[in-house]
């Protein structure tokens, strides 16, 4: 079996989701390529080697740019923070390698556009980490709406609740709260929770052609974890906007980090011409599901469980009736990435989805501060 070496830059939540994503793959997916985790390089070189020798990394990088420069290097992971992401991703498609980079893409819609352009003038395989596609429902789901078992879709539902922010003693900046620093995270739930709505949205119900968004800060100023000092808090706490879609169907997105009591609520629901269906991450197994053509008295809403070998990626773990969980959808994503190297077709989301889904809430951003109906800007 062909190796492919990886490169990580990152040692937080992100960087150990994809690397046990990167372990786990080769034991349950036939793959033509053996992922090695190679080198890890982040900003804290104590904190770099303590996860090198956790997760089982053969060497730690201080500058992560001479990872990337390492000709036994095949592909750089890229889950440090949003700011730089675009200057990471560059160097690493210039250097001829593979890159896989966290969301949202760039900080901005022109910082995006560069990467797209660099992996595509370097002609290297891309993707961002939009991992909810990867949920077995959330594919079945798409699955279900390319058979045409929906007919015309009427409406899009989606929100992404959290409150972990609520608090006005939580600081901005630094190690566990760069989230609320606009300098370093771009935009607040826009681009950190709706941009994983957003994504999905387009992967099942195709582009969305214009947006009329609203934003709020609730707390204005707070500390900043680095200096102590008070400062304007930039980025948003909260964000709504209506949508359509170019295929004529509306949609609804909603994300906050206010809503007490949720800290992961993230659902769909679309309705149909002939059939509706709904998803929950609390419960991300599960595919709620309605046809209007079933006989009338056994219609009604049902509950499927994907533990079957025949629903996407589940026949690749336990036994029937044994759930998997939010850790498998990187694990998916990594399947789907090594087993397309061997084929023409790549695995998305790609760095000119992510694009798309930027544009999108760039859109969102510039609706709320105009107050007007936006169109959005085509890939």
């Amino acid at each position: 079996m062909k190796t492919l070496n990886i490169g990580l830059i990152g040692t937080g939540l992100m960087g150990r989701a994809h690397t046990n994503a990167f372990r786990q793959a080769p034991q349950f997916f036939d793959l033509k390529r053996k992922p090695i985790l190679k080198a890890v390089s982040g900003r804290d070189v104590k904190k770099a080697k303590s996860f090198a020798d956790n997760w089982g990394y053969e060497s730690v990088e201080a500058d992560w740019r001479k990872m990337i420069e390492r000709p036994d290097i095949d592909l750089v992971d890229i889950a440090a923070t949003n700011d730089v992401h675009a200057e990471m991703a560059i160097e690493a498609a210039k250097a001829g390698k593979m890159v896989i980079c966290e969301k949202p893409l760039g900080m901005n819609p022109a910082e995006s556009r560069k990467m797209v352009a660099a992996v595509e003038k370097a002609g290297v395989r891309n993707m961002v980490w939009y991992n909810y596609r990867r949920a077995p429902a959330v594919t079945m789901a798409k699955n279900l709406i390319d058979s045409g078992k929906l007919g015309k879709i009427f409406h899009y539902r989606a929100k992404f609740l959290q409150d972990w922010t609520i608090n006005a003693d939580v600081p901005q900046g630094g190690a566990g709260t760069w989230r609320l620093d606009a300098s370093v995270s771009g935009s607040g739930v826009t681009g950190d929770l709706l941009a994983h709505c957003i994504d999905t949205a387009i992967w099942l119900n195709g582009n969305i052609d214009s947006v009329s968004g609203m934003t709020e800060t609730f707390v204005k100023k707070r500390k900043n974890a680095l200096t102590g000092k008070k400062q304007e808090v930039k980025i948003d706490d909260a964000a709504a906007f209506l949508a359509r879609f170019e295929n004529g169907s509306l949609a609804t997105f909603e994300a906050t980090r206010y809503a007490r009591g949720h800290k992961a609520l993230n659902t769909l629901e679309i309705n149909g011409e002939h059939a509706s269906l709904a998803w929950d991450l609390h419960d991300l197994h599960r595919l709620q599901w309605f046809d209007h053509r079933d006989d009338a008295e056994v219609r009604g809403w049902r509950s499927i469980h994907l533990s079957e070998s025949e629903h996407p990626y589940v026949g690749n773990w336990w036994i029937p009736g044994c759930q998997i969980g939010f850790e498998h959808t990187f694990t998916h994503q990594v399947a789907d990435f090594i087993d397309s190297l061997s084929k023409r077709k790549p695995a998305g989301p790609t760095f000119k989805d992510g694009l798309a889904t930027d544009y999108v809430t760039d859109a969102v951003l510039r609706s709320a501060k105009s107050g007007r109906w936006l169109k959005v800007k085509k890939t």
